[in-house]
């Protein structure tokens, strides 16, 4: 059943303060509209589109990444405590997919895990010295990747990191990363 424009509205902006990360695309199938009328919606709510929105969660949630540029990381953190958790996302576009298949090339859901797992490090040098990784289940074009990365281990100048990405609630890519840290092993400190 179609709701009307007055209807759709609020619950629209309901489920976009459920989960700020919502496309455009997920609410047009879940109200049973277009696109351009969710489009027209957020508009007259004022509501801003999911990037802008993702940017603006992040901005208000997460620590600074120390070892490399932001714009480095494969996707984007929307939210990081370092030594801890990260999460970021990552729109699996053409340009991430074999043309034929349309299914995405493993290096991409790589990037994005090993990346994080970089970005995830309380430190301004940080290098993977080993990567366990398993891919799980195939990726699409027009998918969104959902990488979350946790800290399981931290020795000397070593820090384990778990990383699972998922597909809505599919489990699609794991990682396990031993990552060489420099502050720690200059330091001579160890933390568990």
């Amino acid at each position: 059943m179609k709701l009307s424009k007055r209807q759709r509205q609020p619950r629209l902006k309901e489920k976009i303060e459920e989960n700020p990360f919502v496309t455009d695309d997920a609410l047009a199938v879940e109200f049973n509209v277009s696109v351009q009328t969710v489009r027209l919606d957020r508009l007259e709510l004022n509501i801003p589109e999911v990037r802008a929105r993702i940017k603006h969660v992040a901005k208000q949630q997460y620590d600074t990444v120390k070892a490399l540029p932001i714009e480095e990381v494969i996707g984007e953190v929307i939210d990081l405590e370092l030594d801890h958790h990260a999460i970021s996302i990552l729109d699996i576009k053409a340009e991430h997919v074999f043309s034929r298949t349309g299914i995405a090339r493993g290096h991409h859901l790589f990037a994005q895990a090993n990346s994080l797992a970089v970005a995830i490090i309380d430190d301004e040098f940080a290098l993977t010295a080993q990567a366990d990784v398993s891919f799980k289940s195939q990726v699409n074009v027009d998918e969104r990747v959902v990488a979350k990365a946790k800290v399981k281990e931290i020795h000397e100048n070593r820090t384990l990191v778990e990383v699972l990405s998922y597909v809505e609630q599919e489990l699609v890519f794991k990682g396990n990363f031993s990552m060489f840290r420099e502050e720690l092993s200059e330091k001579g400190e160890t933390t568990e």
